[in-house]
């Protein structure tokens, strides 16, 4: 019991902070462009945010859960269709090199980003980007993100199931609260 009490307020504290991202019109548009094989950039970044969440818990890695989480939503926040716009020529690198800079430039722009929050943004492509992850909620984002990204790639029906149940905000949050107060 205690396990999914922990469990239920884990999913709780996450989407806390999925909501207060999401809260921006600008970052749902992430959801016209794909990102990896079916995948859109919002459902990727989502994915990417939960399961980097959720590898902390699982190894009990103490991790800044905000900063961890915010980061990793806000890692692909580069708005443009990279399969179209960015090919790489003598002025423009490859997308895979550039898209950090933009998407940080982006988050900064639209949210408050703190240090650790742009280093996770900044260097999730390492070792394409050159500069190596800094904290421990980079690393882990870097890490999840390749993952992620091979499973999109290779995935006939990505995260489509469990980002539509994180993206179901208010009510789902209704029902965990109650299953919550069931318990104590």
């Amino acid at each position: 019991m205690q396990k999914l009490k922990n469990r239920l307020v884990e999913d709780l504290v996450f989407k806390s902070y999925l909501d207060e991202v999401m809260d921006k019109k600008k970052y749902r548009k992430m959801n016209r462009y794909i990102q990896h094989g079916n995948t859109t950039c919002l459902l990727h970044s989502i994915a990417v945010a939960y399961f980097s969440y959720r590898l902390a818990k699982l190894f009990r890695i103490k991790v800044h859960e905000k900063e961890l989480i915010r980061g990793a939503l806000l890692h692909d926040y580069f708005l443009y269709d990279w399969h179209a716009k960015y090919k790489p020529t003598k002025d423009v690198g490859l997308h895979g090199r550039i898209h950090p800079t933009i998407a940080l430039f982006n988050a900064r722009r639209d949210y408050n980003v703190n240090r650790i929050e742009a280093d996770i943004i900044s260097k999730h492509m390492f070792p394409l980007t050159f500069n190596p992850p800094r904290y421990k909620e980079s690393v882990i984002v870097c890490i999840v993100d390749k993952v992620c990204s091979i499973y999109e790639v290779f995935s006939k029906k990505a995260y489509l199931e469990i980002a539509e149940k994180l993206t179901d905000t208010k009510k789902k949050r209704r029902v965990i609260a109650r299953r919550i107060n069931l318990y104590n």
